[in-house]
């Protein structure tokens, strides 16, 4: 792993000596110069920079995002907890951007192995899909939740980049992509018949003003994700400058580290994706600390999981059963005593393949148990019975 890797100059942006000891920049083991590859054994969060930005169209440049990130995240403090943490430093940039992909996906795989969670800082979006590859050898269907006020369907003949990687996933084979979902599209940016294809696949898309009326909404949502992918450009370019494809409307500021603070606290998850930070366009370096801040909510949320996720023994759920007219199934819930989170049980046909059990409980919320209270099915519900069926 350790050839991939270049070492990253800590002391142009932060001096061990002048601040406190509870400070990332103090606790984080990093690879530098002057320090050996950082040795992965019991390590929780693994800090992974990528210098590969070719194929983000319009927005070169955001390969060099890591280092202006972490010139912010350093001088953070860690909350009331203990980290294991590394920074393992930038992946350079392969002789062609195949190269870059293929290291990548290589050291987000052997992580994922050690059941280590990476944080990717830096690159173009179309590194999500080198993300999705490297679940392959876990042999298990996972979820994406992408952060983006677009879908990046574009064409997938055309070769990968950063408004097509969405098309690369769910064209690849062997196909691993059991739901994708949406967070924030804004509709003047997508072609309506992106959204109809979305129907047609049973994946979700949630619109940025619905969900800002509603931001515990987006909880659930990220909850079911093995993988985020958060694209800089889906935060107002007043709190996010750092893009060359910013646009006036977005996610605030502090609902960008709401959304990966739930991400941290999701059981399920288990990689995080920063991309299109362009340093160029970042004006006081603002899209940069709002990063570094994003990233310090994702790590607390991480140490404060609840572990409660409804499998095996359910004596620390309260279950509700929901009877719908005229459907064959009754609607199955769980509520967590421990944090009063929600789920819905999805019946899962027993001849079915064992690579779809892990997906019948469905993250959801009161709201969804209301609908059912109300005669009606939740979409989350129906729209995971049709992938299961």
């Amino acid at each position: 792993m350790q050839e991939y890797f270049s070492t990253i100059d800590v002391s142009s942006f932060f001096s061990k000596s002048a601040n406190a000891e509870t400070m990332y920049g103090q606790i984080i083991q990093a690879y530098t110069n002057n320090q050996e590859f950082p040795s992965l054994e019991n390590i929780h969060i693994a800090i992974v920079g990528v210098e590969e930005d070719r194929n983000s169209l319009n927005n070169e440049g955001c390969g060099l995002a890591a280092d202006y990130v972490r010139e912010y995240f350093y001088k953070l403090f860690q909350g009331n907890y203990s980290v294991k943490i590394v920074d393992l430093g930038n992946i350079r940039k392969g002789e062609t951007v195949k190269d870059s992909y293929f290291a990548l996906t290589d050291v987000l795989a052997q992580l994922l192995k050690k059941n280590i969670v990476p944080v990717i800082i830096g690159g173009g979006q179309d590194l999500t899909y080198c993300n999705y590859l490297a679940y392959q050898k876990m042999e298990q269907t996972i979820n994406i939740v992408a952060v983006d006020s677009a879908f990046d369907i574009g064409n997938g003949d055309d070769e990968l980049h950063s408004q097509n990687y969405l098309s690369k996933i769910i064209l690849h084979k062997p196909n691993i992509l059991f739901n994708y979902s949406n967070v924030g599209y804004q509709t003047y940016f997508v072609d309506q018949n992106s959204i109809e294809l979305m129907d047609k696949l049973y994946f979700d898309s949630h619109r940025l003003g619905t969900l800002r009326k509603n931001m515990e909404g987006v909880e659930p949502i990220v909850r079911n994700a093995d993988v985020l992918s958060f694209d800089i450009s889906s935060i107002r370019q007043s709190d996010a400058p750092g893009n060359a494809n910013a646009s006036p409307n977005g996610f605030y500021g502090e609902e960008a580290c709401q959304i990966t603070r739930y991400a941290g606290m999701s059981d399920k998850l288990s990689s995080i994706g920063f991309y299109e930070i362009n340093p160029a366009f970042d004006t006081n370096k603002q899209t940069a600390h709002l990063v570094a801040q994003m990233i310090w909510y994702f790590i607390d949320g991480y140490y404060n999981r609840k572990k409660d996720y409804p499998i095996g023994d359910k004596t620390e759920y309260t279950k509700y059963r929901v009877s719908i007219t005229n459907h064959e199934h009754e609607i199955v819930f769980y509520k967590s005593n421990k944090s009063d989170r929600w789920w819905m049980d999805v019946p899962y046909p027993v001849n079915h393949q064992i690579k779809f059990e892990r997906h019948h409980m469905v993250p959801c919320s009161y709201s969804d148990y209301e609908t059912a209270c109300k005669d009606e099915l939740p979409d989350k519900w129906w729209q995971t019975f049709q992938k299961l069926g």
